[in-house]
């Protein structure tokens, strides 16, 4: 395998969603020897928690399972992300799935029995599109470009200079452009082990929005910050 798409995956997260036990842990544990870091649902519902919570880089998803099929998952995850790259696994070659998944924006069709090489290939295929996706030009104002490998957010091509948890911030916001990133999220993505106070909270709000050329911040009440 091309030792440059191993390195990047190994700085990546993927969670795969199977309700076959045996199957799923599997294939799970042979893509922890790859990654940095494999998450597993045994159901749509379970699945798309564990996306909210953690943010997955790729997602590998069945078809069929309990409770919320793939397909029904991956229409949720594309109301919100239309980016993250999502490879669907299933045992049928029916059209009609073939043509709903087609319609969901996925990456590839995997048809079980999984071919380890065929799985990898197509993991490649996501690392180069998320390689791709790397600088992302801010939907609610085109002038903000940010870049990921770098860690920079530009605006009209000049560098807003940021702290760390001001940069973090607004980076969870950018990677959540659809929706509104919660309280809980912040505490995890931003402070991680510190606290998270009220007051430490505007305050970085605050001084971020005194930074940014335009005000691209807002609130909701009780729930979080989403970008406008």
């Amino acid at each position: 395998m091309n030792k440059e798409f191993l390195a990047k995956l190994k700085n990546m997260t993927i969670l795969y969603a199977e309700d076959e036990d045996g199957l799923r842990e599997n294939i799970a544990d042979s893509l922890r020897y790859y990654a940095k870091e494999v998450f597993e649902a045994a159901n749509g519902i379970e699945a798309y928690d564990i996306y909210e919570e953690k943010s997955p880089d790729i997602i590998l998803t069945d078809i069929h399972m309990p409770k919320m099929d793939g397909l029904e998952l991956v229409k949720k995850i594309r109301l919100e992300n239309r980016d993250l790259p999502i490879v669907m696994i299933t045992a049928h070659t029916d059209k009609e799935y073939l043509l709903k998944a087609v319609e969901l924006h996925m990456e590839k069709y995997i048809v079980k029995p999984i071919d380890i090489d065929d799985l990898f290939e197509t993991l490649e295929k996501c690392v180069n599109l998320l390689d791709s996706n790397r600088k992302v030009n801010l939907d609610v104002d085109t002038n903000y470009l940010y870049d990921f490998d770098r860690k920079e957010l530009l605006y009209k091509c000049q560098s807003v200079v940021l702290n760390k948890k001001e940069m973090n911030f607004i980076e969870v916001l950018i990677s959540n452009q659809n929706r509104i990133v919660t309280y809980e999220e912040l505490q995890d993505k931003v402070w991680g082990d510190d606290i998270m106070t009220d007051s430490a909270l505007r305050s970085l709000v605050r001084n971020l929005r005194k930074k940014l050329p335009t005000d691209i911040i807002m609130n909701l009440s009780g729930v979080g910050y989403r970008l406008v």
